[in-house]
This record gives C-alpha cells, sequence and structure tokens, in this order.
C-alpha cells in the first residue's frame, strides 16, 4: 500500500486578512482586527507534525498543479470562476467568494486552483495505480462552495472538481463522496443532486452551517432521488454516535453503492477543541473512523480513498486528530501519541443517547433507496 500526499506552501499564503474570527474588521463598529478563523496555522502545524515525527518519509509526495478552468467549469459556472478570478485581482484586501464571510486574497484564486488540482493529481494517481490512496493537505477548503457561489471559507469545491475529473477522464464511473466535516457538505451535495452516478453521505453537527441545511429529508432530486444521505448529529455527538453513523449507514451506504473511488471531504472540526462546532470527536475517534473506512476502500475499489482536507480549527488539537487519520490512512505508526488523550478520555466513553440514535436510524433507513450495483462487500446483486 502507497499512500500519497499532497501540500503545497502557496496554501497557507492564501490570505483571509484581518477578520476577527468569522467577521471583517471593522473598527466603527467595535470588531477589532484579529485573526480570521480560517488561517494558515492549524494547517501548517499538521504539515509540520507531519515531517517531525518522521511520517514524511512514509509517504509518495506529489507535487500539485494548478486546475484548468475547464476543470473547474466542469462543476462551477464560468460566470463564478470568473468572479472569483475578479475578487481575487483586487488589492488592499481582496474580496469575497458570495456570503460575506469567506474572504479571497489577492492571489486566491490561483492558490484555490492549486488546491483543486492537487486533489486532480492524487486521483489521477490512484487511478493509474501509482498509490493506493491519498491525503491532499490544501487550503482553501471547498466543500460548501456550490455551483455558482462560495460560502463557508470555500472558492472551489475541490471534492467536486476530482470527482468529475475521475468520470470525464479516469474511466471512474461511479464516485461516493463521505464527508465527516462537522458542517454540511451543502456545496457538493447541490452540485451532485440530481446524478445518481455520485453517491454523496454527510455526518455533520445539525443547525450548525449552512443553517438550515442537511437534513435527513434532503435525499436527492430527480434521477439523483436516494444518492445523497444526511446524518445532522445532535451537537455533543460524539465517538460512539460517530461510529454508529459509519457502521449504519456509511458502510452499508457504501456496500450497496460499489464505488470506483471514495472521495472523502476530511474536515476536522468535529474535534472535541474546535472553535467552530460542538462535537467530541477525538484523535482516536478520526483513527477508528478512518480504520472502518480504509477497510471498505479496500473491499470496493481497490484501496482508492483520497482525502481533501477540509476544516479543522483548533491549531493545538487538529494536528494530533491528523496525524491519527494519517497514520491509519498508511498503516504505520509513529513515536507521537495524542498528549491530550488522558484529558479526553472520556468523551470516547460517553454512551450512544436516544436522540442520536434516533437520527442514525433515520438516515439508515434511506440506505434502501441506492439501488445495489453488481458487486459490493456482500457480494449483493
Amino acid at each position: 500500500m502507497t499512500t500519497g500526499y499532497v501540500f503545497h506552501p502557496e496554501y497557507l499564503w492564501h490570505d483571509t486578512g484581518t477578520s476577527a474570527g468569522l467577521l471583517p474588521a471593522d473598527p466603527t463598529a467595535g470588531v477589532q482586527p484579529a485573526v480570521h478563523v480560517e488561517n494558515p496555522d492549524a494547517k501548517r502545524r499538521v504539515h509540520e507534525l507531519i515531517h517531525a515525527c518522521g511520517l514524511l518519509g512514509e509517504l509518495m509526495v506529489i507535487e500539485p498543479r494548478r486546475a484548468t478552468v475547464a476543470e473547474l467549469t466542469r462543476v462551477h459556472t464560468p460566470a463564478y470562476v470568473q468572479h472569483i478570478k475578479t475578487q481575487s485581482d483586487l488589492r488592499g484586501g481582496g474580496g469575497d467568494a458570495g456570503d460575506g464571510f469567506s474572504p479571497v486574497g489577492h492571489g486566491s484564486y490561483d492558490i484555490a486552483r492549486l488546491a483543486a488540482g492537487g486533489l486532480i493529481e492524487l486521483v489521477t494517481a490512484a487511478a493509474h495505480g501509482d498509490i493506493t490512496n491519498g491525503y491532499a493537505l490544501v487550503r482553501p477548503p471547498g466543500h460548501h462552495a456550490t455551483a455558482n457561489q462560495g460560502m463557508g471559507f470555500c472558492l472551489f469545491n475541490n471534492i467536486a472538481v476530482a470527482a468529475r475529473h475521475a468520470q470525464a477522464e479516469l474511466g471512474l464511473a461511479r464516485v461516493a463522496v463521505v464527508d465527516w466535516d462537522a458542517h454540511h457538505g451543502n456545496g457538493t451535495q447541490a452540485i451532485f443532486n440530481d446524478d445518481p452516478s455520485v453517491l454523496t453521505i454527510s455526518l455533520h453537527q445539525a443547525g450548525c452551517f449552512p443553517p438550515d441545511s442537511g437534513w435527513t429529508h434532503e435525499n436527492g432530486t430527480g434521477d439523483g432521488t436516494g444518492y445523497a444521505l444526511n446524518v445532522p448529529l445532535p451537537p455533543g455527538s460524539g465517538h460512539a454516535a460517530y461510529l454508529n453513523a459509519i457502521h449504519q449507514v456509511v458502510l452499508p451506504a457504501l456496500d450497496r453503492f460499489a464505488p470506483d473511488l471514495i472521495l472523502l471531504a476530511n474536515g476536522f472540526d468535529a474535534n472535541v477543541f474546535d472553535p467552530l462546532a460542538r462535537q467530541m470527536l477525538t484523535a482516536a475517534s478520526y483513527r477508528e473512523m478512518t480504520r472502518l473506512l480504509v477497510s471498505a476502500a479496500d473491499q470496493l475499489c481497490h484501496g482508492r480513498l483520497i482525502a481533501a482536507h477540509e476544516g479543522g480549527y483548533s491549531p493545538f488539537y487538529t494536528p494530533y486528530c491528523a496525524l491519527a487519520f494519517l497514520e491509519e490512512l498508511t498503516g504505520t505508526t509513529t513515536h507521537v501519541t495524542d498528549p491530550l488523550a488522558a484529558v479526553v478520555a472520556g468523551y470516547t466513553a460517553e454512551p450512544f443517547l436516544p436522540h442520536q440514535c434516533e437520527v442514525i436510524a433515520a438516515a439508515a433507513q434511506l440506505v434502501e433507496r441506492i439501488s445495489p450495483a453488481a458487486t459490493s462487500i456482500t457480494g449483493s446483486q
């Protein structure tokens, strides 16, 4: 098994400005200049930990390239791509992707193209057999971006661009997207909402972001009915709830769909220390979820599991969650263990509560709306 890895210093140069957390700095309104919550720190520390612990030497480093306009417009409208370029060309602070909270720094257009292109390169390497699986530590993130609007800090939908590239250029017809970011993968769902060739599964905190998005009844439209699954977990859900959602919804859905490729929207913002969600996952949680997803990919699609970094805003804990994920992806271990494991040990032992069970059970019932493929883990016909 060979694991590919994409990273580039330019990802850290995407400039989100002097916003105060989520809000643009506005001294006239009492909003002091500070640091935008989607800043380079957590991602930089992830890369540094991967390097410092020796794991980088176990990875096949793959150089990203910039996605072309033609590749971007497989999922985005030409007008939206041009909008991001126009905002990026502004000097003195850049612009915004569309919702007023997603800064586009000067030069961010080319950096966002490099993020999307990095994921394309990983998927291509997997299709050609150069790697088994891979991790793209990219920035800016992408899963909230729709065809014609950026939001939630996302400019181009990296996952969607890579999925369409896999289908159009690599012969990978059936693509499954698993999204365990703490926020609903609304952009990816919207792009593929009527397409039965792409299965989207999102596990997220109910009612968090976007507002009123990602409910169980959102199940696809037209020919895509049944191919969008949402598990809106209540705030406070942790290890037990997420593992049950993986076992009851994600794995059975992948089994029925039998994808040629699994793309993972790999957000770490469901961790217990994240400032933008109120879930309770630990590094151990991400390790176990990854183990299950790697096993499913091995059985269904020759191990082709390609992950794109999405959220994760705790600079001091996100790196340990990412390391646990990457150790499981590569099948190796390092000398670094979660230094906060003792502090959060009780969180992984929390009970599976009835209100969490009800949401997962409702989503699990929808798995049967996916038409079984000819091959699957269980060999269903």
